[in-house]
């Protein structure tokens, strides 16, 4: 079974500089190391086969340990759902990946690791949070020509259409993402 991890950190952040954040939330530190370093070292020290990170607005190759796969997407602004599609695209032939944000830093390498591991069936391993659902979600192949192409949801509408195909797996960890100068300071 091959497993990558995909870290999607595409977005351009426009509510967390609104919100008066002076850099892109990819960049924001959190005790001191950016946010989408926090992620990518969760995803790099889960087990999986291949880390991937998907950027777009924002240049982050000089926050990425060698070792990981730096895509761009074009079509960042036609919504996550795209950035995922390029994961996939470059991770064809994997049996599953496993999806996280770069603005979540409170979500460790023990959850990435935990939904990783879920087993093949069903189709969706979904992290949950005290019983709330958040990231890492690992999809299986299977899943990929079911996924959005376009929007800004990625396995999120799968998981409402198809919840026969679901299974939550409970971690450890803080879900909550940055989306605001406020978030930040929650963090820090």
């Amino acid at each position: 079974m091959t497993v990558a991890g995909v870290v999607l950190a595409a977005g351009s952040g426009q509510r967390f500089r609104r919100s008066g954040g002076d850099v892109p939330k990819q960049r924001a530190l959190v005790h001191g190391v950016p946010a989408v370093s926090r992620s990518v070292a969760a995803a790099l020290a889960a087990p999986l086969e291949e880390v991937v990170l998907v950027q777009g607005a924002v240049d982050l190759r000089d926050l990425v340990p060698a070792g990981v796969t730096v895509l761009a997407n074009p079509r960042w602004s036609e919504g996550i759902a795209t950035s995922l599609q390029v994961a996939l695209a470059h991770l064809a032939g994997r049996d599953a990946v496993v999806v996280g944000l770069a603005d979540q830093p409170g979500i460790g390498a023990e959850a990435w690791a935990a939904v990783a591991a879920a087993p093949d069936e069903p189709a969706i391993a979904v992290a949950t949070y005290d019983g709330r659902r958040g990231n890492p979600v690992r999809l299986a192949a299977a899943v990929w020509p079911l996924l959005p192409t376009t929007g800004d949801e990625g396995a999120r509408v799968l998981m409402r259409e198809r919840p026969d195909l679901v299974r939550e797996v409970p971690c450890t960890g803080d879900p909550h993402d940055i989306d605001t100068l406020e978030d930040l300071r929650r963090w820090s």
